[in-house]
């Protein structure tokens, strides 16, 4: 990342994961905290941002992804798409170079995710296909923790080239 081996030794790691941003599926929000708290506690923390500051820009993401008016709920009293877009707008406010998806789409409206993937580069972990299909740039099929396949999507959707491609799209692609 950023021309880092994340594995070598003398790599600072934890400074590295203050520029990728990261929503998982299961959301990770502090119940005990507001959604506005959940927004800026690591902007304050981690980047030192002071709190007025942190409180604009958090406020200006949860605008973005239509939650600005839930800032003081508290995350339990959300929906699972609110959760996610709380998530969302969280990982945003640390103004992340990369942003890392587990299933995405689990308990999101598609056009919130069509406008975060508009403004920045991800890394999408997912199982639906026509979603991969329809959002990437760039498709990277695993197996087993290898690189089985990567190339761009209309490639890998049409005439994957590896067996064990083309066997898991198989379903897919005789849709």
């Amino acid at each position: 990342f950023q021309g880092s081996d994340l594995t070598a030794d003398h790599v600072d790691v934890n400074a590295l994961r203050e520029d990728i941003g990261m929503v998982f599926q299961g959301f990770n929000l502090f119940n005990n905290m507001d959604v506005l708290a959940n927004c800026t506690l690591a902007p304050i923390t981690r980047k030192k941002m002071s709190k007025a500051e942190a409180e604009e820009v958090a406020l200006g993401h949860l605008r973005s992804v239509g939650l600005e008016a839930f800032a003081h709920a508290a995350p339990s009293t959300l929906s699972g798409g609110q959760r996610q877009r709380v998530a969302i707008a969280r990982a945003l406010c640390m103004r992340p170079k990369i942003m890392l998806f587990d299933e995405p789409t689990s308990a999101l409206d598609p056009q919130i995710v069509g406008e975060v993937l508009e403004v920045m580069t991800m890394v999408v972990v997912t199982h639906e296909m026509e979603f991969a299909r329809t959002v990437s740039d760039r498709v990277v099929f695993m197996d087993r923790g290898i690189i089985a396949e990567q190339g761009a999507p209309e490639r890998i959707f049409t005439a994957p080239e590896s067996p064990r491609t083309r066997e898991f799209l198989s379903r897919y692609l005789s849709d």
